[in-house]
């Protein structure tokens, strides 16, 4: 099955769904526990921290790199502080929706996918603004290492 300008890739699309099926209430919670998801800087990049990327759309200091494989596969990596739990769990939604997808699939996620969260009660449009921040520069980061 192909994607659609729409469709988001299926792990996405799960993450999507789990937010939808929560009372608003819960929303904000699920965020965290994706905050705490969020996989360490590998040393390579800690070592090295001007190899990241800021999203000076974040009210947080937050940090991005993109890495994609041979066979066109995706990995993503971050740098957010702890006392950032909405920052990190917005890097945590991306890193698990789509680290390891192929750039193609990456290059496709449209751009609403914060507003499809469904969590538009629970946190500011600067933050969903932030996440829209990481999103673009994955994907310009993305496209500049695959043409």
């Amino acid at each position: 099955m192909t994607q659609t300008a729409t469709e988001l890739p299926a792990a996405l699309q799960e993450i999507v769904d789990e937010f939808a099926e929560l009372p608003p209430q819960d929303r904000l919670q699920l965020l965290l526990e994706f905050s705490n998801g969020l996989p360490e800087l590998p040393s390579r990049f800690q070592d090295h921290p001007e190899l990241l990327e800021p999203v000076p759309e974040c009210q947080s200091p937050i940090f991005l790199v993109t890495e994609v494989e041979d066979d066109d596969t995706v990995r993503l990596y971050f740098s957010a502080p702890p006392e950032a739990p909405t920052t990190r769990g917005f890097a945590g939604i991306l890193q698990e929706g789509l680290d390891g997808a192929s750039a193609d699939v990456v290059a496709g996620v449209p751009s609403d996918l914060p507003l499809r969260l469904s969590l538009t009660q629970a946190v500011s449009p600067l933050r969903l603004n932030g996440m829209s921040g990481m999103l673009s520069r994955i994907q310009r980061q993305v496209a500049e290492k695959t043409n």
